[in-house]
């Protein structure tokens, strides 16, 4: 099904700067545990795309040119290292009715004075300076900031208000960051704390499924892993593609391992997988016999296959080994690609014992098959004797009976014959 949405994209609002850059992506809206959800694809191809990929990003004629065709919903810029724009999402502070921004998002927005556009929902802000990070943090509440590894949806739905350029805006990027990002101390007003309860609307940041508010640590996690040597294959898991599994089950279990590497426990790995793109309504139903869910297990095994866990704690940014068969702990380096190539063991290990145990029940249920099916041809083949018998009887009394038809016949005839030979001779 083809999705026509251009009317709500105004390319003449899109700045040049931006339009410059082959950072381009469409974007189309799939359901995701009954949330809306905008996931990137590759103009011309449609397939998932990726904000650390640059092989998925096409320059904007391209990703425009495939949004005429009526096979995306909309188009995105990925923020990238090598260029110079931060991109500032308000999200829930707009009134999609009369228009009006919040008192916050008015002064961030007046406070930036750079490029500023309405988001597809009507209910938010894009704006869009040259400049950098000041910090590491990228977000509070329903502010954020991003520089690289990040896409936002472009409508061209200018504020009228606002520059129609890109500017150069490092002061008050930094002010603003430091107002509505950066730390704060727990007597700071409640409505200098965040700009407003709920968050990300409109989805341009993130793929996440969840109401559930995620916390700055789950964030800083997710960015580590999809910056790691192994964050391509972490970030299209976590978009929901499946490529390269031969389920989805195996792709659950591959994305759990991942994110029991970098977090090690059960409960923040369900809490992280419920909001990728593999989540589906099977994760909750039970599966097992002692009343375990299938989201559940999965995680219980990607767990107990797990022994390398990332330590944050440690300024080389190691794991700590925790061997179950009470052996000598000991310490890798993530950074050398150890860590990644134990979780990638073992994740390889679970899924062939995942493979191995459904081939195994595969192979029980064809022997059981087989087993009815031979026992379907015997009772055909008795029922096909039968037939066979029945046949042969009802044959034997046809010639029976056509042997008794003819002799009455040929009776009748030598009578005629013997009457008419004597009357003539009287």
């Amino acid at each position: 099904m083809t999705i026509d949405q251009t009317n709500s994209l105004d390319t003449d609002g899109i700045p040049e700067a931006l339009q410059e850059y082959e950072q381009w992506i469409c974007w189309r809206i799939t359901d995701r545990d009954g949330k809306a959800t905008k996931v990137p694809i590759i103009p011309s191809t449609g397939e998932y795309a990726s904000a650390t990929d640059p092989e998925t990003w096409r320059p904007f004629d391209e990703a425009l040119e495939y949004l005429e065709r009526g096979d995306a919903a909309g188009i995105g810029f990925v923020f990238t290292e090598d260029d110079p724009f931060v991109g500032i999402d308000l999200d829930d502070c707009r009134d999609p009715e009369t228009g009006s921004p919040s008192t916050d998002a008015r002064e961030i927005i007046v406070e930036l004075d750079s490029f500023t556009e309405i988001s597809p929902s009507g209910t938010g802000y894009h704006v869009i300076v040259r400049g950098s990070l000041p910090g590491d943090r990228s977000r509070r509440g329903s502010v954020e900031m991003y520089e690289m590894a990040r896409f936002f949806t472009v409508t061209g739905d200018h504020v009228d208000a606002t520059p129609a350029r890109v500017r150069e805006r490092s002061a008050s990027l930094e002010a603003v960051y430091n107002e509505y990002i950066a730390e704060i101390d727990s007597s700071a007003e409640p409505g200098q704390q965040t700009l407003d309860a709920d968050h990300d609307s409109d989805g341009d940041v993130n793929t996440g499924t969840s109401s559930q508010q995620p916390t700055l640590e789950d964030e800083e996690l997710l960015e580590k892993a999809q910056s790691a040597s192994n964050g391509e294959k972490f970030d299209r898991l976590w978009r929901g593609s499946t490529t390269g599994y031969e389920s989805q089950s195996e792709a659950d279990m591959a994305l759990c391992c991942l994110l029991a590497f970098w977090s090690g426990d059960a409960a923040r790995v369900d809490r992280l997988f419920r909001r990728s793109g593999l989540i589906r309504e099977k994760w909750d139903d039970v599966h097992y016999s002692d009343g375990s869910t299938y989201g559940e297990k999965t995680v219980e095994r990607a767990i107990a296959n797990t022994d390398d866990v990332y330590d944050p704690s440690s300024g080389e940014g190691t794991v700590q080994r925790e061997p179950r068969d009470g052996s000598t702990s000991t310490e890798q380096t993530v950074g050398g690609t150890d860590g990644a190539r134990a979780a990638y063991l073992a994740e390889k290990n679970q899924l062939l014992s995942e493979r191995v145990a459904d081939f195994e029940t595969t192979l029980e249920e064809k022997n059981e098959r087989i087993k009815e099916l031979e026992a379907d041809n015997r009772m055909l083949r008795e029922q096909l004797d039968a037939c066979e018998e029945q046949l042969e009887e009802l044959e034997q009394q046809s010639e029976l009976e056509t042997g008794a038809e003819t002799d009455g016949e040929d009776a009748s005839i030598w009578n005629r014959a013997r009457r008419f030979v004597r009357d003539g001779n009287e």
